[in-house]
Order: C-alpha cells, then structure tokens, then sequence
C-alpha cells in the first residue's frame, strides 16, 4: 500500500488557502495548513511533512525568511507561491534552496503537477550517504547539511550548498557545465540570467576555500562550468 504524502500548506488568503487543501486531499495527499510562519515551523518541527508549498507575501512574514528557517529543522523540498512574475524575486527563491516556484493566479492542476514533479525527484534521488565524502580538510554531512573540519568545527550549509557540493563530490575532476549542475541539483534547465549556480559556487568558496578570491578547489572552467579539483594542481 502506497504511504500518503504529507503537503504543509502556508498562505494568509483563505480563498486560496481552503481550495488548495481541499483539493489536494481530493488527490490522495495528507494536508497540515498555516496561515503564518510561527504555525508553519510548529508544523515542520512536529515532522512528518514531506513537501512545503510556501506564499512568498504572508501578511506579517516573509517566505523567504521562513524557507531558511523551515531548512534549519530539516531538508524538506519547497515551492514558493508568489503574485508577482518577476524574474528576480523567482531567481531568490530558488537560489534559497525552493524546488519550483509558481505565480499567482495558477490552475490547481498545475500545482498538483508541480508538487509531483518535486516529489518523484526527491524519491528517486540518492538515499543520505554514509560514506564519508571530503573535500579538503572537510567532511560533508549531507543529513544535517553541514562541514565538519578535522578539528570537530561545523560549518551550516544551506539546502542548496549541500546539493552542489555533493554533485561536485560524486563527479570529482570532471567539468560540470551550468545546465549540468542546475540539472542535477535543481532538476531544471538553465536561462540567460539564471546566476543561481554562480552565487552558490561563491558562497561554498567562501566556506572551503583557504584564498576564495584564488580557489583551488572549486576552479572555474574558461567556457561555462566548474570543476571540483582533488587533485592538487
């Protein structure tokens, strides 16, 4: 028997809100809601939530700043409602780690697509790995997203930086173009002024590197890529 999915559901409009619980539990999926980001995170600590479909513009909250928040307890996959088409505030979300990103007003059918696209790519992903997976003088804790130096020092991690660093530790030495790591992060195709991956690459070198203004470990490819160097050159 097939275990039922459990959707948390945040949004401050009513009228959005009830139909999108009603009809999602119409599809076979369990269905927690908040109208806030302090009902979301009791929600989320409780557990058992496999997806968060998040309102960008919550009355006195920020989605963005509860996306983060919702990621410190635990790795669960996102998607952002948002009223607004702009290409920039779309681009945020998803450089936060959300998995799909969806403008208002949308047909239900769209978002139920949406929740199962996200929901299969995270089912047929790879399972925490046990092994120990290292760049540098770091250890990468996948499960609790964060570096681990030899000294015992952690460094936290965010969805989206435990997602590409763990690409680049399973594809060492090999030059991995934008699309590649958006394909295998994000599970989507890139556009022109897509710089999520950059930003990511950036923020990890910050993190790992001795010199990020002068990485060896993280090099970029003269012709659109990255490549995580364990090879001492």
């Amino acid at each position: 028997m097939e275990i039922r999915k459990h959707i948390l559901l945040v949004d401050d409009e009513k009228d959005i809100l009830e139909p999108m619980e009603v009809y999602l539990s119409s599809q076979g999926f369990d269905i927690s809601v908040a109208s806030n980001a302090a009902g979301a995170l009791d929600r989320v600590r409780a557990g058992g939530i496999d997806l968060a479909v998040l309102d960008v513009m919550l009355a006195h909250d920020d989605g963005f700043t509860l996306c983060r928040d919702i990621q410190k307890i635990c790795a669960v996959p996102v998607i952002f409602l948002s009223g607004q088409a702009e290409d920039t505030e779309r681009i945020i979300g998803l450089e936060l780690g959300a998995d799909d990103y969806i403008t208002k007003p949308f047909n239900p059918r769209e978002l139920l697509a949406r929740i199962r696209a996200v929901l299969r790519r995270y089912a047929g992903a790879e399972a925490p790995v046990v092994e120990e997976l290292r760049i540098g003088p770091w250890l990468l804790d996948v499960t609790n997203q964060e570096l681990v130096n030899d000294d015992g020092q952690k460094t936290p991690l965010s969805t989206g930086e435990t997602r590409l660093l763990h690409v680049f530790l399973k594809h060492p030495n090999q030059v991995l173009s934008r699309d590649d790591l958006l394909e295998m992060t994000q599970g989507r195709q890139t556009n022109p002024f897509d710089r999520s991956i950059d930003n990511y690459v950036s923020r990890l070198r910050k993190k790992i590197e001795k010199n990020p203004s002068k990485p060896a470990l993280i090099k970029t490819y003269w012709g659109g890529g990255y490549v995580l160097n364990t090879r001492g050159e």
